[in-house]
């Protein structure tokens, strides 16, 4: 704990819409992704070091103000609720409003850019309270906001981004990026919910192993591309569509033509999470992310993660896989991963020591609690 701890500690809130989908297991269907994970993870963790958590979820049929593992949820809106061209403002700019009023937290926290951000801020300003933004993706550091709706959900960001009483960034890269629009931040490790393992070389039954939404900037096409070049190699592809981009059912159509190729589709997350100590390479093709989950779930595996997105350098410096430049770069590295038992073994060793590292929860979690008792 930080060293006011002795204070009072403020009320949080947590906004997460999606999140009910993991905090209770009535409620599982739906998207979600890392973000929501560390979340929850997060609100778990500082219920169990005392402080009052409250979330705000979607109304997914749930009595308002149920609590699950200590947190009070408190019901928004609906995921399809309102109609088309006016739902911005009700119902949820009103129904996002009257449950942060129904929760009176002390400062609430929110992650992944949108209009819930500027609302945030907005109710902050009129109640005397304090908001803290954590940055999901290097899309929420790009000025045009790919991932932001129009451009009234993006004005709403805009707005909240540079009102926000805290902003905490996920690497360098995306505190270098902020700093370019005018916005400080803090660099804080996530708080992913992986475990560690130590499956031997001989004992793993999947060659590489892709785990993502289906988002045209995942660039599962890639992928299928490498899985072609490479057709004595099996691959396995993880993941649900995501909106109404077209990737998921692009991809589903090409996987169908190629033998070495399995689409699994959605899987529940303890289903996925098995998936990684049982495979020798994790593969990604993303042009964009924040600080993967996927990579730290595969690290704690010993599975080495050959990708294009490489945060702050972390698996080159730390020799955690390969940081590819071009597919043919990938694919090189990925053949000599899979056929060089030596040095498959020595970069399986390092990806599981840097794990154990990195994953305390106490030192992950001490930035957010000082970030929390600063602003109270």
């Amino acid at each position: 704990m930080p060293e006011d701890a002795g204070r009072k500690l403020p009320r949080l809130c947590i906004v997460g819409l999606p999140n009910l989908r993991i905090l209770a297991p009535e409620y599982t269907q739906g998207r979600v992704g890392g973000a929501e994970r560390q979340q929850v993870k997060l609100a778990k963790a500082l219920v169990g070091r005392g402080f009052n958590v409250a979330m705000i979820v979607f109304d997914e049929g749930q009595p308002d103000g149920r609590v699950w593992e200590g947190i009070t949820t408190y019901a928004a809106y609906g995921p399809h609720a309102g109609i088309a061209g006016f739902r911005l403002v009700h119902p949820r700019l009103t129904g996002l409003w009257s449950a942060m009023k129904r929760a009176d937290a002390d400062i609430y926290y929110l992650s992944c850019a949108s209009m819930h951000l500027g609302v945030a801020t907005l109710f902050a300003r009129r109640y005397g309270r304090k908001v803290v933004f954590r940055v999901a993706s290097n899309m929420d550091c790009d000025p045009q906001l790919p991932d932001v709706g129009d451009w009234r959900h993006k004005a709403l960001f805009r707005y909240g981004l540079q009102r926000a009483d805290a902003v905490l960034a996920q690497t360098l890269q995306q505190r270098g990026m902020l700093a370019r629009v005018g916005r400080d931040s803090r660099v804080v490790a996530p708080l992913p919910d992986v475990a560690l393992s130590n499956r031997a070389r001989e004992a793993r039954d999947l060659q590489v192993l892709w785990v993502n939404n289906f988002r045209t900037s995942k660039r599962a096409d890639l992928l299928l591309e490498l899985a072609h070049r490479m057709p004595d190699v099996r691959f396995d592809l993880v993941g649900g569509p995501h909106g109404r981009d077209p990737a998921f059912e692009q991809a589903k159509g090409e996987a169908a033509s190629l033998r070495n190729v399995r689409f699994h589709g959605y899987l529940p997350h303890e289903q996925t999470a098995g998936m990684y100590p049982r495979a020798r390479l994790l593969v990604s093709t993303s042009e964009i992310e924040g600080f993967p989950n996927t990579y730290l779930q595969a690290w704690a595996s010993g599975t080495p993660v050959v990708g294009f997105f490489d945060p702050d350098e972390m698996i080159a410096r730390h020799g955690l896989g390969h940081a590819a430049r071009t597919l043919d770069e990938m694919q090189q590295v990925s053949e000599k991963l899979l056929t060089d038992d030596v040095k498959w073994d020595e970069t399986s060793a390092r990806c599981r020591d840097y794990a154990a590292s990195v994953m305390d929860e106490n030192n992950m979690l001490l930035p957010y609690l000082e970030t929390f008792m600063t602003l109270r």
